[in-house]
């Protein structure tokens, strides 16, 4: 392993499984039958093992939707142009996006983050960090999307915005992103990782018509067998370079840095779960640590969260990415910590226990 990449996966560790008995005993002595809050007695109980026990807490969190443009653009795989990728970050700038909005619900901070989009820097904005690693990516239908160091780079800019936020006191992160044609990488991360094939995986992105999905498949086929030597190296780190982008390399290094730095992780759609398949690549404790956020509706994503035995938060056919899916979870998290924290215990409130 890459001595760079080494420094942040090293601090990962597992949860610790002993503390799992005493969590537990506390959310059955809750007036409540056993169990019967469902999946919120889940989520309490894994927030809880990330911090250690005790009352775990929601709260503050923050989102970052990192941003980046891709070089695969040039094969015809998107409907919209690359210029929507630094329009929609001027607009979240503006406070218009739909996860602006939903940050606001959520009363969550949200955090911008140019990684890798086409042109010059952006204006100075108080919600933007301004770390472009490059303007977009090269083409991986004809070789490396980035170099060994460029990936390095964006993944070390995503683990120093987790460890920052944590100076801030923030305990969960939810990632977010947007780049036009970024299902495309994404898809090919999924073959890579998870041995599945471009037609299992592909779907319509921004609104494509079944042959121009048909078409990007065989896109990301051309990607996988140009980069061939990379993918059969098994090597985390040389696959993500090979076929990822920046906003998704600073995606994984965000999640190995929540993950160092024991923050929650809610993982949004499509794009920000094959980062964290990269990222659990990198270091398979991660998934102690990451919430999957919602069902996304592209097609593909099923057969993701099977090959991951994972189980999605919500099912709310949301497909815009941004960190939608992880400002919604936010909210669910912070009831379900509310629960455990909150909640008399049957003792407390004088209620009898069922019989038996």
């Amino acid at each position: 392993m890459h001595s760079r990449l080494k420094a942040l996966t090293d601090p990962i560790a597992p949860v610790d499984a002993s503390l799992v008995p005493a969590i537990q005993a506390r959310l059955d002595d809750l007036t409540k039958p056993q169990g019967s809050l469902g999946r919120m007695e889940e989520l309490a109980l894994r927030l809880a093992l990330i911090q250690g026990g005790g009352k775990p807490q929601a709260d503050p969190a923050a989102l970052f939707t990192c941003a980046g443009d891709h070089g695969v653009a040039q094969e015809g795989v998107s409907l919209f142009p690359q210029e929507v990728t630094r329009q929609m970050v001027l607009n979240f700038m503006g406070g218009g996006a739909g996860i602006n909005v939903l940050a606001r619900q959520a009363g969550a901070e949200l955090v911008v983050v140019d990684a890798g989009c086409a042109g010059p820097d952006f204006p100075e904005h108080p919600g933007l960090v301004r770390a472009k690693v490059a303007p977009g990516t090269q083409n991986m239908a004809k070789g490396p999307a980035m170099t060994i160091e460029q990936c390095l780079q964006a993944l070390e800019l995503g683990a120093s915005l987790a460890s920052q936020a944590a100076g801030r006191g923030v305990r969960v992160i939810g990632t977010g992103d947007m780049g036009i044609a970024n299902t495309t990488p994404s898809t090919a991360l999924y073959c890579a990782f998870l041995d599945l094939t471009p037609e299992a995986v592909a779907g319509p992105g921004t609104g494509l018509a079944p042959e121009a999905v048909s078409r990007k498949a065989r896109v990301i086929e051309t990607c996988l067998a140009v980069n061939r030597e990379a993918v059969a190296s098994g090597d985390p780190l040389a696959i993500l370079a090979a076929l990822g982008g920046y906003e998704i390399a600073c995606i994984a290094g965000l999640i190995l840095g929540g993950a160092a730095n024991r923050q929650a992780v809610l993982v949004d759609g499509f794009i920000s779960t094959a980062a964290c398949v990269a990222a659990m690549r990198m270091a398979p404790a991660v998934k102690d640590y990451c919430f999957f956020s919602h069902a996304s509706a592209e097609p593909g994503h099923k057969a993701v969260m099977r090959a991951l035995d994972a189980n999605p938060l919500l099912d709310l056919g949301l497909r815009l990415g941004e960190g939608t899916g992880a400002a919604l979870a936010l909210m669910l998290l912070r009831a379900s910590a509310a629960v455990l924290n909150e909640m008399a215990t049957f003792s407390q409130a004088g209620v009898s226990r069922q019989d038996g």
